[in-house]
């Protein structure tokens, strides 16, 4: 029989543990190591027939370049399936070339990746126009889980007023918004937005009388700049919303930027834990086991030494 483990990159080992615990795997680190130019030496551990990577994509330059590393490693060492756990998964939002010359960063990313390992796992991928991310991968298998059962789990052991209104801050939010306010039996809406400037969002709801009086719950994938999310939440107050709390799947603002949510309105913001940050208050690994437990089928264990 064959043998699987988890490998993780440094950044991610407290929820790659987590998740390893719950699969009753092993969880080895890969060593990183930058010399003064820049270039890495990447060290993994031990191969087994099937080594899941644990990688959270966020400043995804060097992480890139260490699993691209770690791949040759573990396949010279006798790994024969590796399986890529990105819970954010990185350069997907550009799926098109806008402007001439531009790199569409989805394409080079998805052949790159599909070249190195033989599934992908992700969480709530930031993808356009594309509706099956399996697309993105020529020739191995993916996967495009929801962040959502996980939030909303959350959101009912946390206890949630039932006459909180779940926000989209924006169009492309509608998914999620949708998903998270049918699993808690809430109302919803979506904000309309537009930007008057280079760096200026205006925001408008439909019902602006659906609002006053009332807890809001803004929802989104990601959070990277948080001018949306600042401006949605003056709006809801200014509308009369009683609290404004905000929960995302991917937290990549610096945290230096949660006193600014504060200042704009915002009561409290969470997140997953697909990409480490403070806000981190949701657990992933139960939904992310879920989809690896495939992997265990034909495996078995490696023996652990007491």
């Amino acid at each position: 029989m064959s043998t699987i483990a988890l490998q993780t990159l440094s950044g991610g080992s407290d929820a790659a543990k987590r998740l390893a615990a719950r699969l009753g795997l092993s969880c080895g680190e890969i060593a990183v190591h930058r010399f003064p130019d820049g270039e890495l030496r990447v060290a993994v551990a031990p191969a087994t027939d099937t080594t899941i990577l644990y990688a959270p994509l966020d400043q995804p330059n060097d992480k890139l370049i260490a699993l691209l590393f770690a791949a040759e490693a573990l396949r010279r060492n006798g790994a024969k399936r590796l399986v890529l756990v990105a819970p954010y998964l990185c350069y997907m939002r550009q799926d098109a070339a806008f402007h001439a010359g531009e790199a569409i960063s989805q394409r080079a990313m998805g052949a790159l990746l599909a070249t190195t390992v033989d599934r992908i796992v992700t969480v709530d991928a930031h993808l356009h126009r594309t509706t099956d991310i399996r697309s993105v991968f020529p020739g191995i298998e993916a996967e495009n889980l929801s962040a959502m059962p996980a939030i909303a789990n959350a959101l009912v052991t946390e206890g949630i007023d039932p006459a909180t209104i779940v926000i989209g801050p924006d169009m492309e939010s509608e998914p999620w918004v949708n998903d998270i306010a049918s699993r808690l039996r809430l109302q919803h809406t979506v904000a309309k937005k537009t930007r008057p400037g280079d760096r200026s969002v205006a925001i408008s709801f439909a019902d602006p009388g659906l609002l006053a009086g009332r807890p809001a719950l803004l929802v989104d994938d990601i959070v990277s700049s948080g001018t949306t999310l600042m401006a949605a939440a003056k709006a809801l107050i200014a509308m009369g919303a009683t609290a404004v709390d905000a929960v995302v799947t991917h937290a990549l603002f610096p945290p230096a930027m949660i006193g600014a949510f504060a200042e704009a309105g915002i009561r409290s913001i969470r997140s997953t834990d697909s990409v480490p940050h403070p806000t981190n208050a949701i657990a992933l690994d139960e939904i992310l086991a879920a989809a690896l437990r495939s992997e265990l089928t034909t495996t078995h264990l490696p023996e652990t030494t007491p």
